[in-house]
Parts: structure tokens; C-alpha cells; sequence
């Protein structure tokens, strides 16, 4: 008993990553002028088998790797990890709009809380792919009696509530196969939430969203965009590509194994060639190749950008599929592994046109400097959105998704049945 009531107030983030796995802890304290506020009491890292562009490729060796990370965290913090949210993401992650229109059910005409949750549910009965399912519905405008525009409809009077949504779907047998691992290593999972919509609530402030802003999380084998405008979720889209193709360019580049090229990547890695001299080498010997070798930084600089490029790029195209190119007032948000390459920023400002920053998690306390290494957004952000959720599964004030339902409980919960 004395051991699991510090459970109930802490909450695990678990980020499955194609190169790490990350687990963070974090529990809730009051702060000043009675506000909550969310510490960090515990975060690592360790590397990932068996997960390939964000989807798991072997169970077994993800519940290894899965395994080792919980056995380091739990030494760590001194309390069993019982229960985690996960993050999920990968090129199968699929995005469209619906629409769903309900009567409001009072004799009176005002609309409460079950009516927006009978209208986002009616907006799931769409076309969804054979073997895919809905990971999240996210509401974004109400419409009471034909009057548009409406944030929350609730205390309202009227006949006929709409409500548009953004629906995420996810391949069933991707997420079956990473809720079983999760499940076999003897934890339950809190919820499946979009790796980036995480990100978003971790690093963006609502002034951001309200302006229009663009959240970028650069992984190994993908990148996550996340577009917000007047506070809502515009645009959700996962490219096939990440840091690691960066790593596979220098490695045929530079004609050297592939763990010298990530440990190049890591400590020359560069994507503007501005400034840099022909006369500016390295000694491929100093990071790990078997014979010394010298390499103009600047060449390094022109593969490395070629590909970020050829990201910000897709990104682009992205932003235009909803008509926001060059058109985001606060700019794009850069966070995860792959943008601690040095000249992101810079870069994404000529080839975007659009103001660019680095991202890091807003409102946290840690113990560790690590809660602002650009490779825990993920986690991290699972953990603030675990935060968020109140004790009956709604979001708490700030949120932008009141009313996200749970993904894939029932499918979830027999794989559960199946675990000794």
C-alpha cells in the first residue's frame, strides 16, 4: 500500500522511437497561487530494436528494449512504473476532416456537455480504410442554429449543434502490434496519443496556436507536422523521412561506416555552408574510422543541408496543401533529435520564409537539464498531457481537445486479456 500511493500522482510518458526509447516521470505539485504544476522527477533513454520508421518491426526485441528502459527509470525513481500514456506515430498516421450534427436533447434548448460529446461522436461514422482506426477525434469549430465560429457551445440555447473535427486514424495492425508489446511488459497504457499533438501542447504557447504556427518534431526515420491557427489543428502530417537519412547521405558521402558517420553528423553536422572555409577540415580518425582521413567541413555542410532541405521542403508542401504557405505569423517550431543540427533554423527561414525557433518544452521543473534536450519532447509532452486529463478523462483548462475520446479501448484491452 505504502508503495503505490505516490503511484496515483505520477505520470509516464513513453516515446517508442526507430533509434531510442525514452521514458519520463513527472507528477503533479501544487505551485504558487494554488496552480498545479508539473516537475519532472525522472527521465531516460535507451536505445530502440525492433522499430523501424516508428512502427515495431519485431515484438520481441521491442519488449526487450522497452523492458530495459522501465528497469532504468523504476531504479531511478524508487517506485514501480504501473502505467504510461504512449506516443504513436509513423507514415501510416492518416488525417481528415468530417462533420457531425446532433439535436440538442434539453426541452429547454441548452446544450451541455453530452450533447458535444453525442456531436464529436457522430462526426466518427466516416469511410474509415479497411484495417485503419480512429486514434483521436479532435472538434474545431461549433455551429448552434447555422451560427459558425463557436469554441465551446456549452451553456448555449439552441435546436441543431454541429461540430467540425479533424479525425487521425492509425493502421490497426501498427497499433496492435505496440499496444502488445507495451502490454507485455507488465504496464498499462493510459491512452495512444499522436506523438506530435504532444509535442504541440508541450512546446507551443496558446498565443502561438491562436496566431498560426507550425510544430516540427525531426526523428530518426520521420518527421511530424502539427499547423495550428485561431487554436486549432489545421493540417497533421508524418513524412517517411528523419535524421537518419542525414546519417545514410554522410556515411555514402564520406565512404565510412555508418557509426562514423552518426557520431560526424553529431559533432561537425551543419546545414548552412555560409561562413565555412575549403581550408576547414576533420580528421575522420578523431571520431571513430580505422584510418585517418581529412574532410572539408563544407562538404559535410552541403550533404547535411541537401537533405534537411529536401525536409523543409516536403514541409512546404505540407503547409501549401492548406493554403499557409509563407502565410504563419508565429513561424515554425523545430524539436526533436534531428533539429539539434546546427543551421536548422537559418536554414528553414530561406527556404520557408517563415520565422523559425527551436522548441523546447514551456512550463516544466526538472531535476535533470535533460528535460530540455530537444530529444524528450515527445516524452515529455505525453507527460504534460497526461497532466492535462482530470480524474473523469476530460482535458483540464488550456487544452485544446475537450471531448478527445479514448483509441481503441476495447481492441486494447483483449490484448490486455491475453497477457499472463
Amino acid at each position: 500500500m505504502l508503495g503505490k500511493k505516490p503511484q496515483s500522482r505520477l505520470i509516464t510518458g513513453l516515446d517508442i522511437g526507430s533509434t531510442a526509447i525514452r521514458l519520463v516521470v513527472g507528477k503533479q505539485q501544487m505551485g504558487v497561487n494554488n496552480r498545479s504544476d508539473l516537475q519532472i522527477v525522472g527521465l531516460v533513454e535507451v536505445p530502440s530494436e525492433g522499430v523501424h520508421k516508428g512502427v515495431v518491426t519485431s515484438i520481441e526485441e521491442a519488449v526487450s528494449s522497452i523492458s530495459s528502459g522501465l528497469e532504468k527509470i523504476e531504479r531511478l525513481i524508487g517506485i514501480p512504473v504501473e502505467h504510461a500514456w504512449v506516443g504513436i506515430s509513423g507514415p501510416h498516421i492518416r488525417s481528415q476532416e468530417s462533420k457531425g450534427v446532433v439535436a440538442v436533447a434539453k426541452p429547454d434548448g441548452e446544450i451541455g456537455h453530452e450533447d458535444m460529446e453525442r456531436a464529436i461522436e457522430a462526426s466518427r461514422a466516416i469511410a474509415t480504410p479497411l484495417n485503419y482506426e480512429v486514434l483521436h477525434v479532435i472538434p474545431r469549430r461549433y455551429a448552434v442554429d447555422g451560427q459558425t465560429g463557436i469554441k465551446d457551445p456549452a451553456g448555449m440555447t439552441g435546436i441543431r449543434l454541429e461540430v467540425d473535427t479533424q479525425i487521425i486514424q492509425g493502421s490497426s495492425s501498427h497499433i496492435n502490434n505496440q499496444t502488445r508489446s507495451i502490454y507485455r511488459t507488465g504496464i498499462d497504457i493510459d491512452d495512444l496519443v499522436l506523438g506530435i499533438l504532444a509535442v504541440g501542447e508541450a512546446v507551443v504557447t496558446p498565443r502561438q496556436k491562436e496566431l498560426g504556427v507550425g510544430v516540427v518534431n525531426i526523428g530518426g526515420s520521420t518527421t511530424s507536422l502539427v499547423v495550428y491557427e485561431e487554436g486549432e489543428i489545421i493540417q497533421v502530417a508524418v513524412l517517411p523521412l528523419g535524421s537518419e537519412h542525414v546519417t545514410n547521405d554522410l556515411a555514402i558521402g564520406l565512404k565510412s561506416p555508418i557509426e562514423v558517420a552518426e557520431r560526424v553528423k553529431i559533432e561537425f553536422g551543419d546545414c548552412v555552408t555560409t561562413g565555412l572555409s575549403r581550408k576547414e577540415k576533420i580528421d575522420l580518425l578523431s571520431v571513430g574510422a580505422g584510418t585517418s582521413e581529412e574532410v572539408e567541413k563544407k562538404y559535410i555542410a552541403e550533404i547535411v543541408g541537401a537533405r534537411l532541405e529536401e525536409i523543409l521542403e516536403k514541409i512546404d508542401q505540407e503547409l501549401g496543401k492548406v493554403g499557409r504557405r509563407r502565410l504563419l505569423p508565429a513561424g515554425m517550431v523545430y524539436t526533436g533529435g534531428g533539429a539539434k543540427i546546427s543551421g536548422l533554423v537559418e536554414l528553414s527561414k530561406e527556404v520557408l520564409g517563415l520565422p523559425a525557433s527551436l522548441g523546447y518544452p514551456l512550463g516544466l521543473q526538472g531535476m535533470s537539464d535533460r528535460v530540455s534536450d530537444l530529444s524528450f519532447t515527445t516524452a515529455v509532452g505525453l507527460v504534460k498531457w497526461g497532466g492535462q486529463i482530470q480524474p473523469d478523462g476530460r482535458h483540464g483548462h488550456g487544452s485544446s481537445f475537450k471531448g478527445m475520446e479514448r483509441a481503441s479501448r476495447q481492441v486494447r484491452q483483449w490484448f490486455k486479456s491475453l497477457v499472463p
